[in-house]
C-alpha cells in the first residue's frame, strides 16, 4: 500500500471498530437500564451484542495489522487464536440471529402459550446453545482437521484453513443453514402475521356487527368475542420485533453472502484468482454486520431510539 492508501485504509477499519463497539455497548445498555426494553426476549439482543463486541475486539484489529504489514508477523499460536476466533465470534454472530427468528416466530404463531413458555431460564439455555454451536463449528482446526503449514515463518499467510471437509462443515454451521432457517422463519412469521390480523380485523367487524343488532338473543356472548380479539392480535412489541428482523436478516445476506460464496468457491477452484484486496473488502463486508446491526434497532425500533438518546444526552 502507498502511505496514503495505508493511512485511509487504517482510519476506515477504525472507525468501523469503534462504531461497533460503541454502538453494541449502548445496546446492552439500552436493555439494562430503559424500562420498556427490560424484558426476556431482549436477552438475545444482549448476547448478539456480545457477540459483535467480541468480533471487533478480537477478531478485527488483527485483521487491521495485518493488512496494513501485508504479512502476518505474531506467529503460529497467535495466528490460530486469532483465526478460531474469527469463525467463532462470527458464527456465534449469525447464529443468534437465527434464535432471535425462531423466537420471535414461536411469539407470534403461537403467543398465549409461548408467552408462559418465554422463560428467562429457557432463553438463557438457547443463549447458552448458539455459543456452544460455534465452538463446536470453531473448534476442529485446532485440534488436526486443518490444512496449516509444519513449517511457518513471517512469509507463511495466516488464512482460514482450506481444507474441503471442514470448508463444507464450517460454511454449513457458520451460514447456509442459518440462512435456510432465518428465511424459512421469517416467511412463516409474515404470513402468521398477515393471518392474524386477517382474523383480528373479521373478528372485529363481527363483534361491531353484534353490538349494533337489536337481537339480545345472540348466542355468542360479547365478552367471548372480544376476548377472541384480544387472544388473536398481535402486539405493537411483536410487529415491530418482525420487521426489524427482517431488515437484520435483509442486512446479513448483503454483508455475509460475498465471504461465505468466496470460501465455498476458491478451495474448490483451482484456476479460481482473488486478489488480496478483493479478499479484505469481502471479509471486512462481513465484519461490518456486527456495526450495522445497532444502527438497525436505532433506526426501526422506537424504544431502542429512545433508548440511546436518553443514555446519550442525559446530563451527568
Amino acid at each position: 500500500m502507498s502511505p496514503l492508501e495505508a493511512v485511509s485504509t487504517a482510519v476506515i477499519l477504525a472507525i468501523i471498530i469503534l462504531a461497533t463497539i460503541i454502538g453494541n455497548v449502548l445496546v446492552i445498555i439500552s436493555v439494562f437500564t430503559y424500562r420498556p426494553l427490560q424484558n426476556v426476549q431482549n436477552m438475545f439482543i444482549v448476547s448478539l451484542a456480545v457477540a459483535d463486541i467480541t468480533v471487533a475486539v478480537l477478531v478485527m484489529p488483527l485483521n487491521v495489522a495485518y493488512t496494513l504489514m501485508s504479512q502476518w508477523k505474531f506467529g503460529l499460536p497467535v495466528c490460530k487464536m486469532w483465526l478460531t476466533c474469527d469463525v467463532l465470534c462470527c458464527t456465534a454472530s449469525i447464529l443468534h440471529l437465527s434464535a432471535i427468528a425462531l423466537d420471535r416466530y414461536w411469539a407470534i404463531h403461537d403467543p398465549i402459550n409461548y408467552a408462559s413458555k418465554r422463560t428467562l431460564k429457557r432463553v438463557l439455555i438457547m443463549i447458552a446453545s448458539v455459543w456452544v454451536v460455534s465452538m463446536i463449528i470453531s473448534a476442529p482446526p485446532l485440534i488436526g482437521w486443518n490444512d496449516w503449514p509444519e513449517d511457518f515463518t513471517e512469509e507463511t499467510p495466516c488464512m482460514l484453513t482450506e481444507e474441503r471437509g471442514y470448508v463444507i462443515y464450517s460454511a454449513s454451521g457458520s451460514f447456509y443453514i442459518p440462512l435456510v432457517i432465518m428465511t424459512v422463519v421469517y416467511v412463516k412469521i409474515f404470513e402468521a402475521a398477515k393471518d392474524r390480523l386477517r382474523h383480528k380485523a373479521k373478528a372485529a367487524a363481527k363483534l361491531a356487527a353484534m353490538r349494533k343488532s337489536p337481537d339480545t338473543t345472540s348466542t355468542i356472548p360479547l365478552k367471548s368475542m372480544q376476548s377472541e380479539i384480544s387472544t388473536i392480535a398481535v402486539t405493537d412489541k411483536e410487529r415491530r420485533a418482525a420487521r426489524v428482523l427482517g431488515i437484520v436478516m435483509g442486512v446479513f445476506v448483503v454483508c455475509w453472502l460475498p465471504f461465505f460464496l468466496m470460501y465455498v468457491i476458491l478451495p474448490f477452484c483451482e484456476n479460481c484468482y482473488v486478489s488480496n484486496r478483493v479478499i479484505n473488502i469481502i471479509t471486512w463486508l462481513g465484519y461490518f454486520n456486527s456495526a450495522l446491526n445497532p444502527v438497525i434497532y436505532t433506526a426501526f425500533n422506537t424504544d431502542f431510539r429512545k433508548a440511546f438518546i436518553y443514555i446519550l444526552c442525559r446530563k451527568p
